[in-house]
């Protein structure tokens, strides 16, 4: 089975771009296995959204999008938790 595409969208890369590399170093190994399984264990459904999940990774989220029938993830918010949750678009 072919792995899903992982896109960003311009404001979570930005959001990403300002955070400590110490941060990322943890956050993006785990960005990049959604790949293989967009739904990993622990990941959550975002309550009133078609298709939003969140995985956490110590105090921060990753909030995204699964396109099945594209195979993509899209990357919409990565954020310390207290802000996890503001308005996503």
């Amino acid at each position: 089975m072919d792995n899903y595409g992982i896109i960003f969208t311009r404001s979570a890369r930005k959001e990403l771009e300002m955070l400590a590399a110490s941060v990322v170093s943890k956050l993006f190994p785990k960005i990049e296995s959604l790949a293989e399984n967009p739904r990993p264990r622990g990941c959550r459904k975002i309550q009133g959204e078609e298709n939003l999940w969140r995985i956490r990774i110590g105090e921060y989220r990753i909030v995204y999008a699964v396109y099945d029938k594209k195979r993509v993830i899209d990357i919409l918010a990565i954020r310390h938790r207290k802000d996890a949750y503001k308005k996503m678009r």
